[in-house]
């Protein structure tokens, strides 16, 4: 692993393997009776959100805190940030406290890789979400969502994606998940294909490693996985779109157009779900939606990234492992 994690398209396919593996050694950490390991006594991970986030957040601190890591969690509401404190006084305050891995999420894409070659920093970053760019620990909770449930989570060991067709459906432009899954999916051998109005595919898509569609109905029926996204209103400045019941009938995934997909295909979301919109509720609490195991996985992947980063490369959970020694 390298010291940073601040875009899908960093990781190779041996890279993103090692992950997805870790992660399913994670996995089963949540199963035993004490859900922890020593693996990070210790360390010291800071938690810096300059943007709104409940997932992605309590995941970060909930993957560091099952790893024995000390956590800060830190807010840009309430903080000097609210009075005007730069980016690089914040990390050098950080630093100064002794943050072995500071997660960063930020309205400006950019900002964990300024963090991550200032200098201003000693410890790893993990880019928990930046603007509009990228988002790679969930597009690998994506793909360890995907191999487990269309592989297996035992049989998927070792394996990638390779042949899987993986539609993603929405807001593309506006989308982080969108770009960091693409990068992370086609590394991992699948087939990719983006599904939005006109209005919503980012200028230049026609470099990404992808196929672009604008007709829902054409690729659902091939796809082993489906994800449909958030429209993002927030970051939105102009209408791109007639109306939202004419983006629904479009761009929505329905009972209909879910039983046309093949009887292996699941259907996925990052969540927060707009139902009604993007998504029907008998989609969203179908059994083929994987939305709630997507948090679960969530959990396990960023855990896997946390040690890789800071723990090392042998084996996270030993077979000679006991609940004494991991609950000390």
């Amino acid at each position: 692993m390298k010291r940073h994690l601040i875009s899908a398209a960093d990781l190779t396919r041996d890279d993103a393997v090692l992950i997805l593996d870790t992660a399913e050694e994670m996995a089963r950490v949540a199963d035993r009776p004490i859900k922890k390991l020593p693996t990070l006594r210790g360390r010291t991970v800071v938690n810096l959100f300059f943007e709104d986030s409940t997932r992605t957040r309590i995941s970060f601190e909930a993957a560091a805190k099952r790893l024995s890591a000390d956590v800060i969690n830190f807010s840009a509401k309430g903080s000097s940030v609210s009075k005007g404190e730069s980016l690089k006084d914040t990390a050098l305050t950080l630093e100064a406290m002794g943050a072995d891995a500071v997660v960063i999420r930020h309205h400006d894409s950019g900002a964990p890789h300024r963090l991550a070659t200032s200098g201003w920093i000693g410890g790893s970053v993990v880019n928990a979400g930046d603007g509009t760019h990228e988002h790679p620990t969930q597009a690998l909770l994506d793909a360890f969502t995907m191999r487990r449930r269309l592989v297996g989570a035992d049989a998927g060991l070792g394996k990638d994606l390779a042949g899987r067709r993986i539609t993603i459906v929405g807001d593309i432009l506006h989308s982080r998940v969108a770009r960091s899954n693409v990068h992370l999916l086609t590394t991992l051998g699948a087939e990719v294909t983006l599904v939005a109005p006109p209005t919503l595919v980012p200028f230049g898509v026609e470099q990404w490693p992808c196929e672009v569609s604008y007709d829902l109905d054409s690729v659902v029926a091939k796809s082993d996985a489906v994800m449909m996204l958030r429209v993002q209103r927030e970051r939105m400045n102009a209408a791109f779109f007639p109306t939202e019941r004419e983006y629904a009938r479009r761009y929505g995934l329905d009972g209909d157009r879910m039983a046309r997909m093949p009887e292996h295909a699941i259907v996925m979301h990052p969540g927060p779900m707009n139902r009604g919109m993007e998504i029907t509720a008998a989609v969203a609490d179908s059994p083929r939606c994987t939305a709630v195991e997507q948090v679960a996985n969530g959990v396990s992947i960023r855990m896997a990234v946390l040690y890789l980063l800071l723990g090392g490369n042998e084996p996270a959970v030993t077979a000679t492992s006991t609940p004494t020694e991991e609950s000390k």
